[in-house]
């Protein structure tokens, strides 16, 4: 690969950046043409159901797009989901060689669009700055490959640990800047889930309120017992709600779903719902990321489950002292041996407060692969 290769690339990723908002379910895409060391054509993936990158940069380039240089950041699709397959506009144009950051890891494509282009003749290239590609659409690979989606847990804490006085009384924890910073994780996600537990005590809109705002994710809440009240905040704005319990009633489901909540009912654990069905259910429902804005029961349940998959925590320069709630409620250890461990991913300054991104280890064994699995979960094309 050469260093304008990288350049390329680079550019494509930019593009598809843009998509960082709007494109779910989909996955976030760019696309660069590149003939004569020019740039002829480039697009992103706007909108699910709306021309994929390669389309949009294929009509800008128009008739140069022959003999040109396709650089795009996730393997091109072969067959038809929302749209027409982008192998067939990009050998009707006539490119020379195409560039891929990563394969798709829908099984519905998986190789076999680049398959498509090599048998035509076409050089083609994968892999290139593939870890950053990877890791603009966490939620969709997982999906595709494990048939759950991404988990992000956000927590917002205090230098000693704490993230609420022992009255509950928590606002505001953190900066208006770090709040603002929130916005973004809720605006990117396909979810915004909570517990039955946090909607009672704090009655939360859990929608996004960015200016730009085009999209309202799923609010997802966790009612095991079904006492979320018709009154709810959340479920009087803008955008789809969804009630996971375990109560079957129609007579008691009656009053949410007056008010336009969605309900799905799924099967208990020993303490509540199980933990995998929800996550299953949401795959089903083509959610890539979801966002957990909720309190210790669930946030310790969730990472006792092997379901954080990333862990967000504002840490806000003030002291609450012992008496103020924690962050997780996990058991008791006894050993060191036992802890959660954590890689750090990032830290930064978001206004007064600082912003850790971690990763928690897996304690258990990895997931099946692909060819394991049914596709069932998979069927979310774009």
């Amino acid at each position: 690969m050469s260093s304008d290769d990288y350049r390329y690339m680079a550019r494509a990723l930019t593009l598809a950046r843009r998509g960082l908002y709007g494109t779910d379910p989909n996955p976030r895409v760019g696309c660069v043409l590149v003939r004569d060391g020019a740039i002829v054509g480039e697009g992103w993936h706007e909108r699910a159901g709306e021309p994929h990158a390669e389309a949009i940069a294929l009509e800008e380039a128009g008739k140069k797009a022959r003999g040109a240089m396709t650089y795009v950041t996730l393997e091109p699709c072969c067959h038809y989901g929302r749209t027409p397959p982008c192998t067939d506009a990009l050998l009707k144009a006539g490119i020379a060689r195409l560039v891929a950051a990563m394969p798709d890891p829908n099984p519905q494509v998986a190789g076999k669009g680049l398959a498509i282009l090599r048998d035509a003749g076409i050089r083609v290239d994968c892999g290139l700055l593939e870890t950053e590609a990877r890791a603009l659409n966490p939620g969709f690979i997982q999906r595709m490959t494990e048939g759950r989606p991404f988990i992000r847990i956000k927590l917002a804490m205090s230098l000693d640990g704490r993230t609420a006085l022992a009255s509950g009384e928590s606002r505001w924890l953190t900066s208006e800047a770090a709040r603002t910073d929130v916005q973004r994780l809720r605006a990117r996600s396909s979810a915004i889930l909570t517990g039955s537990g946090t909607l009672l005590a704090d009655n939360p809109s859990l929608n996004v309120r960015l200016p730009a705002t085009t999209r309202q994710p799923v609010r997802v809440i966790l009612d095991t017992a079904l006492q979320t009240p018709a009154t709810a905040k959340t479920l009087r704005l803008p955008g789809p709600v969804l009630i996971c319990t375990a109560v079957a009633d129609a007579d008691a489901q009656s009053a949410v779903r007056a008010v336009g909540a969605d309900i799905a009912v799924l099967p208990r654990a020993e303490r509540g719902l199980d933990l995998h069905a929800v996550m299953g259910e949401l795959a089903r429902r083509e959610c890539n990321e979801v966002h957990v804005e909720a309190g210790p029961t669930l946030a310790g349940a969730l990472l006792q489950a092997d379901l954080a998959d990333e862990i967000v925590i504002y840490i806000a320069p003030l002291l609450l002292g012992d008496r103020a709630r924690s962050l997780f409620q996990l058991p008791e250890l006894t050993r060191m041996q036992e802890c959660w461990a954590l890689d750090i991913l990032e830290t930064r300054a978001v206004g007064r407060d600082w912003r850790l991104t971690l990763r928690p280890r897996r304690r258990r064994a990895p997931p099946p692969s692909i060819s394991d699995r049914s596709p069932v979960m998979a069927d979310g094309a774009r």
